[in-house]
């Protein structure tokens, strides 16, 4: 079993940058997927960011340019640094893991999840 617990959010007004953390604890794997997903109020959740062990990356098109996915391996923290927010992109974001790999990401290890809030 994996842990996965975020941090990080918050509010921000548009144009601005934020960073959240997901430190994972628990069964180590050799190979894995993480991501990050979100969910609007009302809204089906959506793959923001995903990384695997063999370098595969792959963003939301929406969040292109705008956001990076890192990985701190010696810490077992997953980050997504945000920046340019948009009112859109108001959502509470969760840290997903999977050790089949990022196609099966949405059925893995969830967190709780942390809210972020883009207002002026």
């Amino acid at each position: 079993e994996v842990q996965l617990t975020e941090s990080g959010g918050g509010s921000v007004q548009p144009g601005g940058s934020l960073t959240l953390s997901c430190a994972s604890s628990g069964q180590t794997y050799l190979f894995y997927c993480m991501g990050w997903f979100r969910q609007r109020a009302g809204e089906e959740r959506e793959e923001v960011a995903s990384l695997d062990t063999e370098g595969s990356v792959k963003y939301a098109d929406s969040v292109k340019g705008r956001f990076t996915i890192s990985r701190d391996n010696t810490k077992n923290i997953l980050y997504l640094q945000m920046s340019r927010l948009k009112f859109t992109d108001t959502a509470r974001y969760f840290c997903a893991h999977d050790s089949r790999g990022c196609r099966y990401l949405d059925v893995g290890y969830w967190g709780q999840g942390t809210q972020v809030t883009v207002s002026s």
